[in-house]
């Protein structure tokens, strides 16, 4: 029977998953929504797209070398620095973006100190704090918190184009500097002890597993670790590589601007419910049945997006919204859960972060490739192309993660 003492015996768990959620969603969120700055950055300095593309390719390569990085933080520091640090670096990375003048400029600020802020308070430090927290149920917790990327690029990158449209690209950055600035402020004055306490009794359970409880170093040496690095890696080049040209390429196809930034972001929203979905599924199913299933619809969603040049109409343009979008992040919760029940234990954040540099390499290397080849071409298909055959390989790999039948 419900009871209010039974209610607030959940609260301080879900205020965790909330702040897990609204963290990766401002820092993902605006790192993400690039896309809509691609065309005005382009065009203010006569850019090339593929000098553009780079800023986000570093950006995304920050991102996943940030996460090592955020994870040797959080198992020496524990999460206060992690994430004090982390919004003071995106504090002064997107406050500082609107005077910037030069291509090694964009670099420096969007891509190593965005990239590395937004990795010290994402997913990394939420892994290891949800584990204590949740029990039964952390394939759906840490898809939630995961699915902050998609809910960030819903409401953000609508927003960045409505700030674009009206103070310019410039004034833009600095809003969310002052953003950014207001949440550090706020920061300071969460209870941070009992975040990193958790719950007792989910402490007692974390070391079940041979892996559990090992260092970094030591997973170095282990199959599973370096097959969850490439499942990241070869993901990210194909997922990363298509979905930041998105906004780009429906321009390309007629749409305006406003549309494909409204249409970018509805992507973006259907990310947070595919996101979700899929750990729900995982906690059911057996995990690479449902990540399998989320691959074939990135690849429906891909070959929508390369008839939609060919057939321009709102009837093609929802299958690749509601495909792409529905599976674009679906692996990560999935991988993020195996990781943590695998190697649970005192290395785990900067397991997680290691692993996650895949996707960093990944994402870096699909996103400039998918814009030289444009360059290159004047067309999208061959980056279509390059993109299908990773996430093809990435889809494979799940089936090799050692045990992954019985878990």
């Amino acid at each position: 029977m419900f009871s209010f003492k039974n209610y607030k015996k959940f609260l301080p768990a879900i205020f965790i998953l909330l702040f897990c959620l609204l963290m990766t969603s401002f820092s993902r969120g605006i790192g993400e929504s690039f896309g809509v700055f691609l065309l005005p950055l382009s065009n203010h300095f006569e850019w090339s797209r593929a000098s553009v593309t780079s800023v986000y390719s570093i950006y995304m390569f920050c991102l996943g070398i940030g996460s090592l990085l955020s994870g040797l933080a959080f198992d020496r520091f524990g999460s206060k620095f992690n994430y004090i640090f982390g919004t003071f670096l995106l504090t002064v990375a997107y406050g500082l973006s609107g005077y910037l003048t030069k291509l090694w400029e964009f670099y420096l600020f969007l891509g190593v100190l965005g990239g590395i802020g937004a990795s010290m308070v994402g997913i990394v430090p939420s892994q290891s704090i949800l584990i204590k927290w949740f029990d039964k149920r952390l394939s759906t917790a840490l898809s939630i918190a995961y699915a902050g990327q998609g809910l960030g690029v819903l409401f953000l990158a609508p927003l960045c184009q409505v700030l674009i449209n009206n103070f310019g690209w410039m004034k833009s950055y600095n809003f969310i500097g002052i953003f950014f600035f207001i949440v550090l402020f706020l920061l300071i004055f969460f209870p941070w002890s009992k975040i990193n306490t958790g719950k007792s009794i989910i402490k007692k359970e974390l070391y079940s597993n041979k892996l559990n409880n090992i260092s970094l170093k030591d997973a170095l040496f282990k199959k599973a670790f370096w097959i969850f690095f490439f499942i990241f890696l070869f993901t990210a080049m194909g997922i990363f590589g298509v979905s930041l040209q998105v906004v780009a390429y429906l321009i390309y196809c007629g749409f305006s601007e406003i549309e494909s930034a409204f249409f970018f972001g509805l992507m973006g929203m259907l990310t947070f419910p595919g996101m979700a979905f899929t750990g729900f599924a995982a906690d059911i199913w057996k995990k690479h049945y449902v990540s399998t299933f989320s691959y074939f619809l990135s690849f429906l969603g891909i070959f929508a997006l390369y008839i939609l040049q060919y057939q321009s109409n709102y009837y093609v343009l929802l299958i690749f919204i509601v495909t792409f979008g529905l599976s674009a992040g679906a692996r990560g919760p999935i991988i993020t859960s195996l990781i943590a029940k695998i190697f649970a234990g005192k290395g785990l954040a900067s397991i997680y972060g290691a692993s996650n540099l895949g996707q960093g390499i990944g994402a870096a290397t699909g996103a400039l490739c998918a814009g030289y080849l444009f360059d290159i071409t004047t067309n999208y298909n061959i980056g279509f192309l390059f993109c299908s055959f990773f996430t093809f390989i990435g889809a494979l790999l799940f089936w090799f993660i050692p045990g992954i039948k019985k878990i």
